[in-house]
């Protein structure tokens, strides 16, 4: 039986925007395509993700935004952000779907059914408690992240590769110690959500928990490996019990709206340096979630990259 899990299933497409949308439906489709090719789905185990219930998504946001996004689903018109995030007839079941697979990988890992697990259309890191943001309606991530407190876990580590600041993570955990939270991002200043600058390091209790490395646009790999060790070494000292990796494959050279230079390789290497660093920390659990990554080709290679590093 293989130690690592994808979380795979046609509902996952029903997540995505129509009408030329960067996170439109055929991501799926584009990861799936690559994953068969390389004889993944032969080496994984395939989990079949369930629907995130009322009061899992209650963990995180608000019942005020829970009901804002219900009614919009039911209307299917409109906008659920300031004009980023289209609303679709049935937004919040594909939205709740995600954050399902989400779970289903997480607790997979946190039983030791499985070490590690990848989900595709998961990772997404700017919807707030209250409100939605940058193609996210609900924050997978952030209520992953409350369920293992509630599980009992102390040190939850979340590690963001994205081209954008995981803002809707950093924020609603800033100020909780439990988090130990690492964000490689372009710089703020020329990119969306503008948020992640190097002297945010948590606030309060959580001062120092807390590590954001904006880059210069054009970064590519070799800057990636400069800085990465940072990144390890801020969880090496932490010694995380539970890994969260936001792979976003939109910090690849050519991704049509981020200006960032890696290749696949980077996330492969990062998705390796964890798994090893989850072992030396005696558990070896990592979930990862594929975020952004809007050219198909890109997201297509990083991700498997991602999976065949896991594995």
């Amino acid at each position: 039986m293989s130690s690592v899990a994808v979380v795979l299933s046609e509902r996952l497409a029903r997540y995505g925007f129509g009408d030329g949308h960067p996170f439109g439906p055929d991501r799926l489709a584009a990861f799936v395509r690559e994953f068969s090719a390389r004889g993944l789905d032969k080496r994984v185990q395939l989990l079949e993700p369930r629907v995130a219930s009322e009061q899992e998504l209650r963990s995180f946001h608000t019942e005020k935004y829970l009901e804002f996004v219900r009614e919009r689903s039911e209307l299917g018109n409109g906008y659920l952000d300031g004009g980023d995030t289209p609303a679709f007839r049935g937004v919040y079941e594909a939205a709740a779907g995600v954050v399902g697979a989400t779970l289903t990988a997480m607790e997979n890992v946190l039983a030791g059914t499985v070490r590690h697990a990848f989900v595709p259309i998961g990772g997404l890191h700017h919807a707030g408690r209250g409100h939605a943001a940058g193609f996210c309606v609900f924050n997978d991530c952030g209520i992953a992240i409350e369920l293992l407190k509630r599980a009992g876990l102390e040190r939850i580590a979340y590690v963001d590769i994205d081209a954008h600041h995981g803002d809707g993570v950093f924020y609603a955990f800033a100020d909780d110690p439990t988090v130990v939270f690492a964000d490689l991002h372009e710089d703020g200043r020329y990119l969306y959500p503008g948020t992640g600058k190097a002297d945010e390091r948590g606030e309060g209790a959580a001062q120092g928990t807390k590590l954001n490395v904006p880059l210069p646009p054009g970064a590519d790999d070799q800057v990636f490996d400069a800085v990465w060790p940072q990144v390890t070494a801020h969880l090496e000292r932490h010694q995380p019990q539970f890994i969260i990796l936001q792979c976003g494959a939109d910090s690849l050279d050519g991704d049509p709206i981020t200006h960032l230079r890696f290749s696949a390789r980077t996330h492969g290497r990062a998705a390796r340096d964890l798994a090893a660093l989850a072992e030396r920390c005696g558990h070896g659990r990592v979930l990862a979630l594929g975020g952004g990554g809007y050219n198909r080709a890109n997201l297509a290679q990083a991700w498997n990259g991602v999976v065949e590093n896991l594995l």
